[in-house]
């Protein structure tokens, strides 16, 4: 099936079948990447550039090795260095990106909204790796590849996400591919940490764990932002482990075979509690590691194949 995007910039916008495409093609890498042989000619003399106007080095990490196991030329562009800390806009370095004929540009920035700028004004397909508390894309697919190899299917199925959902970019990428998908969603937090308009995500809303988490099939925690938060959200850290952080006694609520999730990086002890983290039965955080490496590929792939199928 062709993919119609020409970018992928949020889960917003996706069809079921379009994202089944997507992870359909992921399962394919996934075989692929546990081969002997992990490399392919996909992108053969294609250039994906990355770059990341936040740090990120799980992220950047995916997209990279992503590229060069399907034969592609991938390059980390260092923010830092760049003409963009000199003063230098958004709009001054898509002229620049479009001089240098790129084939996909993955963007990380802190403000909502400059990914759309970018792929409006560059002439490549552009992936968003995270912008602002607006999407991350790539990180709800690597969750629902997850939760469907581990589960069988989407639909149907009880997910709890927790924790930080006003800052959590994942959290909405998530929401709207839960609900597409047929999963029924929950949100559990304190009111402090949850957006004004959580009401429109078309989700149940709780702030105590225990009735958010009973009968869940799939628990996904989430960071605590510390560094996107300007103002007290939360009296102290502790007292914020201590009714919204993952223990045992709490993930007694959900269904004994629920699967936990996150995102990474993790707080230990500050949303999650290490023992559940690392957890061999039940915790599937490692797998949501090595998951998102194919379906970093399958976008890759799937965002290219107009260039490299047409005839010249």
């Amino acid at each position: 099936m062709r993919f119609p995007h020409r970018h992928l910039l949020g889960i917003e916008g996706l069809s079921q079948a379009q994202i089944n495409t997507i992870l359909d093609l992921a399962d394919t890498y996934v075989e692929q990447n546990r081969s002997p042989n992990k490399k392919s000619d996909v992108l053969r003399g294609k250039t994906v550039v990355n770059l990341f106007f936040e740090n990120s080095t799980r992220t950047r990490t995916s997209f990279e090795l992503a590229a060069k196991r399907l034969g592609g030329d991938a390059i980390n562009m260092s923010v830092d260095g760049s003409s963009v800390k000199k003063g230098e806009t958004l709009l001054d370095t898509a002229t620049t990106l479009n001089a240098m004929h790129l084939d996909v540009l993955v963007v990380r920035h802190p403000e909502s909204g400059a990914v759309k700028l970018l792929a409006d004004k560059v002439n490549c397909a552009v992936i968003s790796g995270g912008d602002g508390a607006h999407e991350h894309p790539t990180q709800a697919l690597l969750d629902a590849l997850t939760i469907r190899r581990n589960k069988g299917r989407l639909d149907g199925l009880t997910v709890t996400i927790c924790g930080d959902i006003l800052h959590s970019r994942v959290a909405r990428s998530n929401i709207q591919l839960l609900n597409i998908m047929g999963a029924r969603v929950r949100v559990v937090a304190p009111p402090t940490l949850l957006p004004r308009a959580i009401g429109e995500l078309s989700v149940e809303v709780h702030h105590d764990m225990a009735t958010g988490l009973k009968d869940a099939d799939i628990v996904m925690m989430l960071r605590l932002q510390l560094e996107r938060m300007q103002g007290q959200f939360v009296p102290s850290v502790r007292e914020y482990y201590r009714f919204f952080g993952l223990d045992y006694e709490k993930l007694a609520a959900a269904k004994p075979d629920a699967l936990i999730m996150h995102p990474g990086p993790m707080n230990r002890g500050v949303e999650i509690d290490s023992l559940v983290a690392d957890d061999i039965n039940r915790s599937v955080i490692l797998q949501q590691v090595e998951l998102g490496v194919a379906v970093r590929m399958a976008c890759l792939d799937l965002l290219t194949q107009h260039g490299r199928n047409d005839p010249a």
